[in-house]
């Protein structure tokens, strides 16, 4: 997947976000991307705001945590083509409490939206397989980029 992230500015207040291009192998028999697929560059999107974040996976196994999704809704706005050039934002939402929300834009380079994800993940304690009690903090730990992951 070629992409090229883009960080938030305090000047801008631009989520972070990732370039793709949307290849043909990904497109269905109608000849527009596959619904999975916004799923992938989603997913792709919020691991690479981490690693810009300075979080990597392996940090994240080091400390015997994962994140995981709970919840995905996804709502399709403007279907997209082989060859169509999208940016996929991400922005975290943390409201207190074991799980936090995940807000996701995929938008045309002209700027129209493809489709918005709204998630639901939360901080996995991979040994006693139970949500850890602050999400934020785990991953604040980790960082060394405090101002990709927000608060409020």
């Amino acid at each position: 997947m070629t992409t090229t992230p883009s960080a938030p500015s305090a000047s801008s207040g631009a989520p972070f976000a990732v370039r793709v291009t949307v290849r043909g192998y990904e497109t269905d028999t109608q000849g527009h991307l596959n619904q999975a697929v916004y799923l992938q560059y989603c997913e792709h999107a919020r691991w690479s705001l981490l690693e810009a974040a300075g979080i990597r996976q392996a940090d994240l196994l080091a400390q015997g945590i994962g994140p995981v999704v709970l919840e995905n809704r996804i709502r399709y706005h403007r279907e997209l083509r082989a060859g169509d050039e999208v940016d996929v934002s991400c922005a975290f939402t943390w409201g207190g409490g074991k799980v936090f929300r995940i807000e996701q834009r995929i938008t045309t380079a002209e700027g129209e939206t493809s489709a918005e994800l709204t998630s639901v993940g939360g901080i996995l304690d991979l040994k006693t397989r139970r949500l850890v009690a602050d999400p934020l903090e785990s991953f604040r730990t980790l960082t060394k980029s405090p101002l990709l992951l927000p608060e409020g």
